[in-house]
């Protein structure tokens, strides 16, 4: 019986596991994806203390400072939570059970896949999610990324690095990334925006030839291209929350409040998967921590009468 479940082995759940366990409370974090979305990251220059790491350097970070503490790692995919009679919750995942007081969802985002013709067909053909993972696969290719947000704006950086030329196709009047970034990519000549133009559909049999526009660029609704990088937001991964009640907005995130408490009593949630306006790892690190100081403050406020027994089959 753990003290503190952690969903989500990113930087806000080794960030919540650290803080939890330094308040003396037993933790285990489990997740699917051991450092999060932000390992997909090339370079972090915003998160304080550190002038620029890379996504994957700072995840490490934050687990190994977890693990300085007595905190437990499972890896595994969640597949149902459930409580049972309001004394503890169970947290089941493809490999084994475990029983918790309190329970902190830091389960991020997931991606949201531009739903056009040819893009199942071609994914992983030309088709990517990850410039930091494919980039060099389009050495010397023509490339876009779908997409006018800060992350879309660095995914075209690192492409810049590789392809001599790099498309930037938004469906709005101006892309909107941080301002350093709107700069960067303004300066870097390989990148090229196409504004208030939406791609309707990805061309090509084997592997990318190209892409459909609604509208015409440069006279033709038709542009050659090696690979498509997408990069259009995420979509809260919060499914597992609303089995327990959990309140959500349209968007699907987490409602919580300003310490990290959502709705239903010992359960709270940070990072991509809430409600905050801004989300950024720091923030998200911060409000793992939040999260992590009110389960330490609900589970002793609270008398614990456990009539519920684990399964050890």
């Amino acid at each position: 019986m753990y003290d503190v479940i952690v969903i989500g082995s990113g930087v806000t759940g080794y960030a919540a596991a650290m803080y939890a366990a330094r308040l003396d409370l037993s933790v285990v974090v489990i997740g699917d994806v051991e450092g999060g979305t932000i390992t997909e990251t090339n370079e972090v220059a915003n998160y304080p203390g550190f002038v620029m790491l890379t996504g994957t350097e700072l995840s490490q970070k934050l687990k190994q400072h977890a693990l300085d503490y007595p905190v437990d790692l499972e890896t595994g995919n969640v597949t149902d939570v459930f409580r049972c009679e309001q004394d503890c919750f169970y947290v089941v995942t493809d490999k084994k059970t475990f029983l918790g007081k309190t329970l902190i969802f830091a389960t991020g985002m997931r991606e949201r896949e531009l739903n056009v013709p040819g893009h199942d067909e071609l994914r992983n053909r030309g088709v990517s999610y990850c410039a930091l993972c494919d980039a060099p696969l389009f050495k010397d290719k023509t490339v876009a990324v779908v997409g006018g947000s800060d992350a879309a704006a660095k995914e075209a950086l690192l492409l810049a690095k590789y392809c001599p030329k790099v498309y930037i196709i938004y469906r709005k009047k101006k892309i909107r990334p941080e301002p350093i970034n709107a700069e960067r990519v303004e300066k870097e000549n390989r990148i090229e925006v196409i504004n208030e133009t939406n791609v309707t559909e990805i061309l090509g049999e084997n592997r990318v030839t190209g892409v459909k526009l609604d509208h015409p660029y440069n006279g033709s609704d038709t542009l050659s291209l090696d690979g498509v990088f997408i990069a259009i937001g995420g979509i809260p991964r919060s499914e597992l929350a609303k089995k327990l009640g959990i309140e959500t907005n349209d968007k699907g995130e987490i409602l919580i409040d300003r310490s990290s408490r959502t709705n239903v009593e010992g359960v709270f949630a940070a990072g991509d998967v809430v409600n905050t306006e801004f989300k950024q790892a720091i923030t998200g690190v911060g409000e793992g921590v939040h999260a992590a100081y009110q389960a330490y403050r609900f589970v002793n406020e609270h008398d614990f009468v456990f009539t519920c027994q684990q399964d050890d089959e």
